[in-house]
């Protein structure tokens, strides 16, 4: 190659941009807004490849044990994070909480004064066998001896849930206190559950072992522990990771 072909080439390899870091995130549906809005923040100029995948924690746990290629999984609940744990597939000591979840009930047409306060008919409510939020109000609804399967309107995760009533199919449900902030609704409209009400809905999350050389990784963890981050999650309608308000 002569000395003006190789200083063309390169300088066309200087000139091209280094290939950007990849970061594959699995999170709990209710949870998706808040890390959108996380990532955002961590990589304002979107100089590396994140993607988010977003399911029930149950789904995402399967997926994860089937060999789906994520790197962090942010679940609703630190029971699958455990399993995980204990089936040897993240990094050691990776577990961790990020936020306490919240669970409202929600009624557009009505001011309910508290979880009990229910209306004749439908109910929709996460699947509790996948859906942490949807075990919670599962829990309330036994607790209130309010439990009727027959009148439940089950969705795969939290966020159809919250389309279950939004779009007016079912008059009331159970949802994630952050998706009725983040989607502006009057208070009036819904009332807020006693914790002492179900299992506390301690969301964690985990490293898994493909990301052990992943230093983006890493660096996106570190951030999630920052007071910025924490202070954003606990706006968006979590309890921090240090369990306050």
């Amino acid at each position: 190659m002569n000395r003006t072909l190789c200083s063309f080439v390169c300088a066309l390899v200087l000139s091209m941009p280094a290939q950007a870091d990849t970061l594959r995130l699995a999170v709990a549906a209710n949870f998706t807004a808040v890390l959108e809005q996380l990532v955002t923040a961590f990589d304002p100029d979107q100089q590396h490849d994140i993607s988010i995948s977003s399911a029930s924690t149950g789904v995402l746990y399967t997926q994860i044990t089937r060999g789906a290629p994520f790197d962090v999984f942010l679940a609703a609940d630190r029971v699958r994070p455990e399993r995980l744990e204990a089936e040897g597939l993240i990094l050691p000591g990776s577990r961790a909480t990020y936020a306490i979840g919240q669970l409202a009930l929600w009624q557009p047409g009505n001011s309910p004064q508290s979880a009990s306060d229910l209306l004749p008919g439908r109910l929709a409510i996460a699947n509790p066998a996948t859906a942490p939020y949807g075990l919670a109000a599962q829990q309330v609804l036994k607790a209130n001896n309010q439990w009727q399967p027959e009148q439940l309107v089950q969705g795969t995760n939290i966020a159809q849930t919250y389309q279950f009533v939004d779009s007016g199919n079912v008059a009331q449900g159970f949802v994630a206190l952050s998706l009725l902030l983040q989607q502006g609704v009057p208070e009036q409209h819904w009332a807020l559950v006693p914790s002492h009400m179900h299992a506390s809905i301690e969301q964690q999350l985990v490293r898994l072992k493909r990301s052990e050389n992943n230093a983006l990784a890493a660096r996106f963890l570190q951030y999630i522990q920052t007071p910025e981050a924490q202070e954003l999650i606990r706006q968006r309608g979590y309890g921090i990771a240090d369990g306050t308000d």
